[in-house]
């Protein structure tokens, strides 16, 4: 009676024990449920394809899991102008608050950055971090078509204008009043000089300048940030730290790291393209999502010299597994090189007339080895070649360096002019092996026939055909080969003596 007692107890302390686990279970996946998400993307480069795909699949992927804000955690010098468009465009639609923080120390968001922090919802920085140098340039080279030193005035210029100013102030004493006067009227003009150089020497210059400085501000004037240093940033190239940049209202925070960030984030007011949202971050889980390997796969392949390889050794590969069948490694190297190239430059913003350029290059210099043209399809396809790849890129911070450009089109040029050529004459030599090699062979008939008899041809006894009587021990020439059986015609003694001296 003792030990059934015993065993009832034990039974039912294990059931308790098994419904306390379940409920705790429960209650802790209830409380995850209801925990708050915000995704953090990180940035340590330059902005480009790869880094625009990331940023927007992130972003993405927030909208769908309904996180609660997504963090970009930014360090960058600039970018491509139209991978940074699209990032914004993708901040300015996302149902989920984008707050950009540049981060670490020392970090900054520089040109594009400086586009994508006023495109965001909330811009935070780090003490010790700058943003600014907004200007638009070409990758390598300054403004376009504008010389560095033209486009505006250095500090070391602006201390002489100010050293000369302060001796023209000490000699204005001293001078009558129509030097007044003339000193008077030369002001406007350099103040006009000044202006002009703001505003670019050239009407491309002005159109791009003028359509950042449009863009930056109505990024500003959408999130309330300052605008008049915005366009500063364009014009001017200006920089500043995080401090100013708070106190000037270009940010909303300064935080010394996320935790700090997060802590001030809590209640702040967003506004989103639907209405206001207030953030909650209390005790928000940070999800980190680092670039996978397509990031990785398209970092490598959109850099434009490596997109341009790919795609002359894919157009290649294909080209010689054609010509000669069964090669298989041309093939399947070109193919995968090929479809690699598409990927890239499916995200890159490709110019179709310089790649039709490049295509209608390569089928000139093919074709200079198969047409008698003296040169003129080889040399136009050159230029084709060479024009597309230069042309290639429809943005103009992307550029193929020009020494690989006219390197490759002397070895391409060299390749499909003179080892095609070389294919195309070996095409036509004799053959020395195989059924081909018997045609136009000398024998010598081993008996008496009319229709049908054995001849000796090539160290070998054979059954020949002829249309002509044939004696024995005549000479006689293969013209055709069917099966195991020879056509042959008798040779005459003049014929023989010829064949003989060859």
């Amino acid at each position: 009676m003792r030990l059934h007692t015993m065993k009832s107890r034990f039974r039912l302390i294990l059931w308790a024990s098994l419904l306390l686990v379940a409920a705790g279970w429960l209650l802790a996946a209830s409380g995850d449920e209801d925990r708050k998400q915000a995704l953090l993307l990180t940035v340590s480069d330059a902005i480009g394809p790869a880094t625009g795909d990331y940023i927007i699949r992130g972003i993405e992927r927030a909208g769908r899991d309904e996180a609660e804000l997504v963090v970009l955690k930014l360090d960058t010098p600039g970018g491509l102008d139209s991978s940074m468009r699209d990032i914004v465009k993708a901040m300015l639609a996302s149902d989920v608050p984008v707050v950009t923080y540049v981060h670490p120390a020392g970090g900054r968001a520089a040109s594009a950055g400086t586009y994508m922090l006023y495109g965001s919802h909330v811009a935070a920085m780090t003490p010790s971090t700058n943003i600014g140098s907004a200007t638009p340039v070409q990758m390598g080279g300054g403004f376009p078509g504008l010389d560095d030193g033209d486009s505006r005035p250095s500090r070391g210029d602006d201390q002489n204008g100010r050293d000369a100013e302060n001796d023209a102030e000490k000699d204005e004493s001293a001078e009558d009043a129509n030097a007044d006067d003339d000193a008077a009227a030369e002001a406007p003009d350099a103040e006009e000089n000044r202006d002009e150089a703001r505003r670019g020497e050239t009407a491309m210059e002005r159109k791009v300048l003028e359509d950042a400085v449009s863009y930056i501000r109505g990024l500003a004037e959408r999130f309330g940030r300052n605008a008049d240093w915005a366009e500063e940033a364009v014009r001017e190239g200006s920089n500043i730290g995080a401090r100013e940049a708070l106190e000037i209202n270009a940010i909303e925070f300064v935080a010394d790291n996320l935790e700090d960030l997060l802590e001030q984030l809590d209640g702040h007011s967003v506004r989103m393209a639907w209405g206001d949202k207030v953030l909650d971050t209390v005790n928000i889980e940070v999800i980190r999502v680092d670039p996978d390997w397509r990031t990785n796969l398209l970092a490598v392949i959109t850099s434009p010299n490596i997109a341009y390889i790919l795609m002359l050794i894919g157009i290649y590969g294909i080209i010689f597994e054609l010509s000669n069948p069964g090669a298989i490694y041309p093939g399947v190297i070109g193919a995968i090189s090929l479809v690699l190239a598409f990927y890239a430059l499916q995200v890159m913003p490709v110019n179709y007339a310089g790649l039709a350029l490049i295509l209608l290059g390569l089928i000139f210099m093919v074709a200079e080895a198969f047409l008698p043209s003296f040169g003129i399809l080889g040399i136009g396809g050159m230029i084709s070649f060479i024009t597309g790849s230069i042309i290639l890129w429809d943005d103009p911070e992307l550029n193929i360096s020009l020494p690989l450009v006219f390197g490759t089109a002397l070895v391409v040029g060299v390749f499909s002019i003179w080892v095609l050529g070389r294919l195309i004459r070996l095409r036509k030599v004799k053959p020395t092996i195989g059924r081909d090699e018997m045609i136009g062979m000398i024998g010598e008939a081993r008996e008496d026939f009319e229709r049908s008899g054995r001849v000796y041809v090539h160290s070998e006894l054979w059954t020949a055909e002829t249309t002509e009587p044939v004696e024995e021990g005549q000479k006689v020439r293969v013209v055709g080969l069917k099966g195991l059986r020879l056509r042959v015609e008798p040779v005459s003694e003049d014929a023989d003596a010829v064949a003989t001296r060859s």
